[in-house]
């Protein structure tokens, strides 16, 4: 069964920021958070396996985004991206237990490891190149080391007995207990196709996460298989895409072309950047952060989203603005048609 994941906005859509709407009989305004618990609620509804909190340094904290999803739904995983600067590993993976105790184990990490250089000054953190991916293989030993799921301590015992001494952190005696223990750790989702990301996701992560482009991914997946294999490990791969899809293709055009003409009115014609079969390289221009997505009607971009699964590809991270619109359109009319034995209703028998 594929997963489907719902990328939430970190800032309100343009024209929805802050509208004068008021509740009978009450004061105040809509809250600037009241959108994204809008898309939580929509996901939860249309049937999407997970949302994802993303990392944005000039959006909300990702983190406080993750906890009031958390709280809202009841089946929905929540995926927190993060920084590994955010904090310690310890700490990280004490707010994470906490949230697994909240959501009956419905949280995952993305780590963002490889962040813009400025922005990384901005946040005091001076590291650059491998030395990033270094630092994420020590964070994530270390909060897989200190979570000890299955770990007792005796009465009277600080800790789990947990020692580390690496390059970027030390522990001693480290390790939760009572109720932070026996929990499940975080499904832990990497991303990158650089050598250095590959090698990091083959060794630590659950999933790795391409992001689509004009060359594909199959070189870069098959690399992860190969690394993964060498590391003994299996880890299940997927792609965020943007998605653009309607009743029919120059439906789902007219749309892409009244967004760019808004965006761009002197720019080239936005066909200029169709890759040909089904894939658009302009995602960026209207606002997404990945470049390479999907236009077509709802049959054609079903088509191409199962051609990942053929690939090996199980989690699927999609993404539309307005997020409320086109996530109803997603559930009502897309996931489905890309996994009809996992999404259509079945009769039983007793």
């Amino acid at each position: 069964m594929t997963e489907f994941v719902w990328r939430l906005p970190t800032r309100p859509d343009g024209r929805r920021a802050e509208p004068a709407l008021r509740r009978r009989g009450e004061s105040g305004r809509f809250g600037p958070f009241d959108q994204v618990h809008q898309v939580v609620n929509a996901a939860e509804l249309v049937g999407a396996d997970g949302v994802l909190a993303p990392y944005d340094p000039a959006g909300e904290e990702s983190w406080i985004v993750a906890g009031g999803a958390l709280r809202a739904t009841r089946h929905a995983r929540v995926i927190v991206e993060f920084h590994p600067g955010f904090g310690t590993p310890v700490y990280a993976a004490k707010v994470s237990a906490t949230l697994q105790r909240l959501s009956a184990g419905r949280l995952g990490w993305h780590l963002a490891v490889e962040t813009d250089p400025e922005e990384a000054r901005r946040r005091g953190d001076v590291l650059a190149g491998n030395d990033r991916y270094a630092r994420a293989a020590e964070f994530l030993t270390v909060a897989r080391g200190v979570w000890n799921e299955n770990a007792v301590a005796p009465a009277g015992f600080a800790g789990t007995g947990f020692d580390f001494e690496g390059e970027y952190y030390e522990v001693g005696n480290g390790g939760f207990r009572g109720i932070l223990s026996g929990l499940p750790f975080p499904t832990v989702y990497l991303s990158g196709a650089s050598a250095a990301a590959l090698e990091l996701s083959a060794h630590h992560a659950d999933v790795h996460v391409f992001t689509e482009s004009a060359q594909g991914v199959h070189e870069p997946l098959a690399r992860l298989r190969e690394q993964a294999t060498a590391a003994g490990r299996t880890v299940r791969a997927g792609i965020e895409v943007p998605v653009i899809a309607r009743e029919t293709e120059s439906e789902a055009w007219a749309r892409v072309e009244r967004q760019w003409h808004e965006l761009h009115p002197d720019g080239p014609d936005p066909h200029s950047l169709d890759l040909g079969d089904g894939r658009w390289s302009g995602f960026t221009h209207l606002g997404y952060p990945q470049p390479v997505g999907l236009i077509g009607s709802y049959e054609q971009v079903a088509q191409r989203l199962r051609s990942y699964t053929d690939l090996g590809i199980d989690t699927v991270v999609l993404s539309g603005h307005p997020h409320i619109e086109e996530l109803y359109r997603a559930g009502e009319h897309l996931l489905f048609r890309v996994d009809p034995t996992g999404r259509t209703l079945q009769e039983t028998t007793a």
